[in-house]
């Protein structure tokens, strides 16, 4: 599957905030929107009028680029949100947010998606015990993520341990700090999902 390999601050300038794909360096001084708060290139600067297609697209890419999801990905939990009951952006949104990478991050077992992603992808978690490497992989209510025995003695691991205490979870998330264990308590619902986004502009952009 193809994935970007270029500068992911790039990916922040470009939608003119904070995608937070650096994990504590987006919240230094380090952080190149801080910086340059302009899009990328030689025209980032200048004045553009944008037609109401480019704003739809930009809301697009702009969740594609915060949950790190490639098109055809994003088109696929597009047409399942569509098929299900309820609203369909809140379906797409919540969609997202149960995929276990973001599951694993927003539980603050990981600095940032991108982070949560290659853990998972290299084994460190376990979902009811069996190991999962599958970042995509849709997490129901009532299972219980948990860094794998093995895992828990890398030094990377036990950064995020001794880190983790000062994490606030979400309330549709429920984390054992003793333990170290998450929990899917309940479906996350659009109030809880704290991200600037007008779902209805996507919407609009891809039943087209």
């Amino acid at each position: 599957m193809a994935r970007y390999t270029g500068a992911v601050c790039r990916l922040c300038r470009r939608e003119g905030m904070k995608l937070y794909l650096k994990g504590d360096r987006c919240y230094s001084e380090k952080c190149a929107l801080s910086q340059k708060a302009y899009a990328p290139g030689q025209h980032g600067q200048g004045r553009k009028k944008v037609s109401e297609y480019g704003i739809q697209l930009r809301e697009k890419q702009k969740v594609k680029r915060i949950y790190g999801v490639q098109e055809k990905q994003f088109r696929r939990y597009f047409d399942k949100a569509e098929r299900q009951r309820g609203v369909c952006g809140e379906n797409l949104l919540r969609l997202l947010e149960l995929r276990l990478d973001n599951v694993v991050y927003r539980l603050g077992m990981a600095s940032s998606r991108v982070d949560a992603r290659q853990l998972v992808r290299h084994g460190h978690f376990t979902v009811n015990g069996k190991k999962v490497n599958i970042p995509s992989y849709s997490v129901r209510t009532g299972e219980v993520i948990a860094f794998r025995e093995a895992s828990k003695a890398s030094p990377k691991i036990e950064g995020i341990i001794a880190a983790i205490s000062g994490k606030q979870t979400p309330s549709w998330l429920e984390l054992d700090k003793d333990a170290m264990t998450g929990k899917v308590v309940n479906l996350p619902a659009r109030e809880d999902i704290d991200l600037p986004i007008e779902e209805h502009l996507i919407v609009e952009l891809c039943s087209r």
